[in-house]
Formats: structure tokens, C-alpha cells, sequence
């Protein structure tokens, strides 16, 4: 990986591999610390009321500003980054969710997926084998980004029939239901959503790309109104803290992505609010107004010292204007309070690598493994703790760690050399050089997999 400065206005690191070869309509994934622990937050009641394992459900947000959201084999909800700002309230994403949920459990997608045949079918099963290298992190905290497939090839997945609309409509409310959160939220945004279908027509609007997908009718929003207002839970209010982290993730998703001039009509800066200083902070940073920058996250440290988020931002901006020195406080701080979550412990461990210091090199070294550990699928983490290996001599760790970055950004060829080189120089019997056994065996069945599928 290599970092992409401001001059280039883009915040964060991207995968080298995704850098090389992007379609068109590409779509990316978007990995923020804060709004994955949103995420999963929001979404645990609905996973466990739906009777899914937390620990293998994942909802995963998408650069798209396309209203959508739908999953695509596995257990992964995608969330376009459209649907987030169109959404006023937390409780309309989990009515989503929750909608999402129901066709995960009703198996839709493994029946969708029978029947594709052909290069789009390709297309998808790479998107799902991926999803380890998408969710690796970008290396580099606050919003992130990495690519993932066609659009077009998501799409053709997504045509449910009828019933099994109904059915994950049916569903969804069940799971609202028992997780104890009023349909309102859901109820209102497909409002929305019919509004738009409505005013545009499906095949003329810009966002109406769910009503495209997930076709919308009065009699099935009828139908949802009379279930959700019979529920207990239909003149329950929403979750306040709930609804005060997405407004602050919404702020910060719109500094990060939309136009700075946009952004600062959006949220000038006579707007206290959190959302309003993050918003100003990335917004400043992509134009390169370092200190404007800081002074939002310095505000937003003033309000909270002790919240990570704010401290991870202000490390980010120091370490991406060239002054990891400066950063290296924030960031040691944020890493304790997070308790080492690991994109933000890489992006410290970064910081202490960029210094130049050796002296900072066995704290880099400390915190990337534990990286790793919490998150073995994060390829810059991965590369980061190479480096470490390489400027103390020990090339046989350094290869070990670039197979295991190769194996997730689906550099098999380069995975199986480098693990064929790691072997050699670890000792007999080690753990590590079992497990660089294990990384090029996972690599040649990885590899091997691929082509097969390419020859279909």
C-alpha cells in the first residue's frame, strides 16, 4: 500500500491490488471504527430476535449513494451510504436491517444463487469470497475505503419475487417486534421510499435503486402499517444514545464523502453540534486546512477528552499532514480507550512506524500484533508488521507477514512464494512455520478455486 496524500484529497489508504485495477461502477466498502460498533449495536437485537448467530452477521456500509441496501450470499447486510443519508433516524436503518434479516433467513439468496449461471455468477462468488479483503481495513482510521464488484453483477442478484418480499417483510416486523423497537422507523422509510418511486417512477429516478430492487407497493406498506400498529412496541420511542450516534455518523459520513462546499452549507461553522465538527473537520482536511481541521476535533476533544473517535480523527489529520510525532499521543490514547480495536491500534502502529525512529519500533511491533490478532484480515495491519520484521533482520517473519497480506488482497501466485520463502528461514516445527504452511496451502486452494471458476 502507499499512502494517497491530501494533494490527492482522499483521507484514507487503499489496497495497492484495488488501486491497480478498478472497474467501472465499482463500489467500496467504507470501515470506520465508530460506525461498525454503531452497526453492530443497532443491528444485535434484530440478528438475535431473527435466531442468526451475531458472530457470523455482519452489516457492512458501502460507498454508493444509491438508497439501497441487500445481501448478497453468506450473512453480510450491505448498506449503501445513500440509504444512510436519506435516513432521518436510527430506527429507519434497523427497519431495513430487519427487512434484510428476513431474507437471510428465509435462505433467498442461496435460491437466487442456484440459478445463476455464467461470467455474473463469477462476479458475485468473487464478492463473497472477498469479503475478508473488503473488511480488512484500509489501514488508516476514520472513514476508509476499499472496492469491491460490479454493480451490475449485484443487481442481478437482487430480483426477489414477490412472496419472498412479503415473506422478508413479514419477518423483519416479527424481529422488530421481539427485539422490542416500534415499526415507525421502518414504516416512514419505506414511506419514503414510495414517495420517490411515486414522484420518478423506478426507471427514471436517481435513488431509487431499492424500489428497483425491492419492489414497493401501497398494499405491502398497508399490510406492515396494520402488523406494526397492533405490536406493543408501535408507540415505543426510539433509543435516544441510539439516535445520537447515527446523527454523529451521518455528520461524519457527509465530511467524508460529499464536496467540502457542500459540507460547510451543509453544517456551517456557526453549528455546535458533534455531527457539525466532524463534518467541518474532514471537509477542511480534504482542502488541506490542517489547522481549521484541528480546531473542529480539537472542539470535539473539548467536549468528550476521553472519547477515542475524536482523538483517532485528531491523530489522523496530524499523522496525514505529515507530523506522526504530533500524532503519536492522540493516538496512544484513543488505542487504550478502544481497548485496541484494530483499525485504530494499525493506525497508531503506523504512526509509530512513519516516525522514522527505530526506538518506536517494538511498540509498533506490540500493538500490530495485537492488530492482527483481533483482526487477521487486514492486510496494511499485516504489512505495517512486515516492515517491522524487515528493519530488525528477521526476513522469514517479514515474508510470513506479506503471504498473509497477499492472501487477502488475493495475491495467491506472490502468497505462495512468499510463504515458501517464509518456511525456509523459520525453525523446525515453530508455530510460525506451520502456520506459513497453512497460509500457502490456503493460498493454492484459493488460487486453484479461482481459476475454476473462471473457466466456467
Amino acid at each position: 500500500m502507499r499512502v494517497l496524500r491530501i494533494a490527492a484529497r482522499l483521507l484514507a489508504f487503499v489496497s495497492l491490488a484495488l488501486i491497480a485495477a478498478q472497474p467501472a461502477l465499482a463500489q467500496s466498502v467504507l470501515r470506520d471504527t465508530e460506525t461498525e460498533a454503531f452497526f453492530h449495536d443497532m443491528a444485535a437485537p434484530l440478528i438475535n430476535a431473527a435466531g442468526l448467530d451475531p458472530e457470523n452477521v455482519r452489516v457492512v456500509l458501502l460507498n454508493d449513494p444509491q438508497i439501497n441496501a441487500f445481501v448478497a450470499g453468506g450473512q453480510t447486510v450491505y448498506v449503501n451510504s445513500g440509504l444512510i443519508e436519506a435516513a432521518d433516524k436510527a430506527s429507519e436503518v434497523q427497519g431495513v436491517v430487519a427487512h434484510e434479516l428476513g431474507h437471510i433467513a428465509g435462505g433467498h439468496i442461496i435460491r437466487q444463487g442456484e440459478g445463476m449461471k455464467g461470467p455474473s455468477n463469477i462476479s458475485i462468488l468473487s464478492l463473497i469470497a472477498g469479503l475478508g479483503a473488503m473488511l480488512a481495513g484500509a489501514g488508516d482510521a476514520g472513514m476508509a475505503a476499499m472496492m469491491i464488484g460490479q454493480r451490475a453483477a449485484v443487481g442481478q442478484m437482487l430480483a426477489y419475487s414477490r412472496s419472498e418480499e412479503s415473506s422478508a417483510d413479514a419477518a423483519g416486523a416479527r424481529y422488530l417486534s421481539k427485539a422490542g423497537i416500534s415499526g415507525r422507523g421502518s414504516l416512514d422509510f419505506f414511506k419514503k421510499l414510495s414517495n420517490l418511486e411515486s414522484r420518478y417512477g423506478v426507471s427514471r429516478s436517481p435513488d431509487a435503486e431499492f424500489v428497483q430492487t425491492h419492489p414497493l407497493t401501497s398494499d405491502r406498506i398497508a399490510t406492515l402499517r396494520e402488523t406494526y400498529i397492533r405490536d406493543p412496541a408501535w408507540n415505543k420511542p426510539d433509543d435516544p444514545e441510539l439516535q445520537a450516534r447515527f446523527i454523529r455518523i451521518k455528520g461524519k459520513l457527509e465530511g467524508y464523502l460529499d464536496d467540502p462546499k457542500k459540507t460547510l452549507r451543509d453544517y456551517p461553522p456557526g453549528d455546535d453540534s458533534v455531527a457539525g465538527h466532524y463534518a467541518r473537520a474532514y471537509a477542511y482536511h480534504k482542502e488541506a486546512e490542517t489547522a481549521k481541521a484541528l480546531d473542529e476535533t480539537r472542539a470535539l476533544i473539548a467536549k468528550s477528552p476521553d472519547d477515542p473517535y475524536f482523538l483517532e480523527l485528531e491523530g489522523q489529520i496530524l499523522l496525514e499532514a505529515g507530523r506522526p510525532d504530533q500524532a503519536l499521543g492522540d493516538l496512544r490514547k484513543a488505542t487504550e480507550l478502544s481497548r485496541s480495536a484494530p483499525l485504530i491500534a494499525t493506525l497508531f502502529g503506523h504512526a509509530l512506524i512513519a516516525t522514522e525512529d527505530p526506538s518506536h519500533y517494538a511498540e509498533a511491533e506490540t500493538v500490530l500484533r495485537a492488530a492482527v490478532a483481533r483482526d487477521n484480515e487486514n492486510p496494511f495491519a499485516w504489512r505495517q508488521l512486515g516492515f517491522v520484521y524487515a528493519a530488525r533482520g528477521d526476513m522469514a517473519r517479514a515474508n510470513l507477514a506479506t503471504a498473509e497480506q497477499q492472501v487477502i488482497t488475493g495475491d495467491y501466485t506472490l502468497a505462495v512464494a512468499s510463504a515458501r520463502k517464509a518456511e525456509a528461514g523459520l525453525p523446525e516445527g515453530s508455530r510460525d512455520r506451520l502456520r506459513a504452511q497453512d497460509v500457502e496451502m490456503q493460498a493454492r486452494a484459493l488460487y486453484d478455486e479461482q481459476r475454476q471458476m473462471r473457466r466456467k
